[in-house]
């Protein structure tokens, strides 16, 4: 039993995955909170496809695995400024210059690839992540957004709370609504760059979402529902990398599936107990 538990950790390469699955987890469950009580989830999945556009740019143009990752960052970071700016600028509503703007660099982003030879095979990386590639570089990157994120939410932790449950509330008190939300934006973008190595472009908004929106669902505080979410993730990664290995199948897939398991059993467990109480004070 110790050595199937610890055979895979005997790998440098696993090792590493699993740092990097710890660092997604602390990234997501940081912003993901804000990002469901906000009501941005797509906002996620459209930053994350964008965020292919810089990876492209940078893989073009012959960069290494960091060079991508910066690449991504940048026009991951770019896209949410965008949104920003065409809500606040030309009056268009939030969801649809998520959509105008995701399906811009979206577009650029296959023309980019395109003009490269064999970029079927590369898109399919970006698509669906390769942890189980991931560099000490790439880790150090993450780490150093993650640490970012970290002390941005904990810097305005009040400002993008406000933010999120009540803008018009907010402005009244003299929180800069503006800002905040800008702001939040490019939190999202930088925690969706940070999973979109984990799991690629197609599965980000699991990992930002699922796990959240549990914590949500179950804490009274934001506080608390990113405590949650930042569990879920951790057991999740650490059980779907273990999958992975022992089933020789895909390492972001993996940990999604349990991911949204995970959630979802905790889900029905919440809804059984809401019935349960329900009928008994029916009674």
């Amino acid at each position: 039993m110790i050595d199937w538990l610890t055979e895979p950790w005997t790998f440098e390469f696993m090792r590493r995955a699993l740092a990097a699955g710890v660092l997604v987890a602390l990234a997501s469950s940081l912003v993901g909170a804000f990002v469901v009580v906000r009501g941005l989830s797509f906002l996620t999945d459209a930053v994350a496809h964008s965020s292919l556009a810089g990876a492209a740019v940078a893989f073009a143009a012959g960069g290494g695995a960091t060079a991508i990752s910066a690449g991504a960052v940048a026009a991951a970071v770019a896209s949410a400024l965008g949104v920003a700016a065409l809500t606040r600028r030309l009056q268009i509503r939030e969801d649809t210059a998520i959509a105008l703007v995701f399906a811009a660099l979206f577009a650029f982003a296959i023309l980019v690839m395109s003009s490269v030879r064999n970029y079927t095979l590369e898109l399919n990386a970006f698509i669906v992540g390769n942890i189980l590639g991931v560099t000490g570089d790439e880790i150090a990157l993450m780490a150093a957004l993650t640490l970012l994120l970290a002390v941005a939410v904990t810097l305005f932790y009040r400002e993008l709370l406000y933010a999120a449950y009540d803008p018009e509330g907010a402005a009244a008190v003299g929180v800069p609504v503006a800002a905040a939300q800008s702001g939040l934006l490019v939190l999202v973008a930088i925690a969706a760059v940070i999973a979109f190595r984990l799991v690629g472009v197609v599965l980000v908004m699991a990992m930002l979402v699922a796990p959240a929106a549990a914590g949500v669902r179950f804490a009274r505080s934001v506080r608390r529902a990113i405590a949650i979410a930042a569990a879920i993730s951790l057991v999740s990664t650490l059980a779907g990398l273990y999958v992975s290995y022992y089933g020789n199948l895909a390492a972001g897939p993996a940990i999604v599936m349990t991911v949204l398991a995970l959630a979802g059993a905790l889900w029905a467990a919440d809804a059984a107990v809401r019935r349960h109480r329900a009928s008994r004070e029916s009674l």
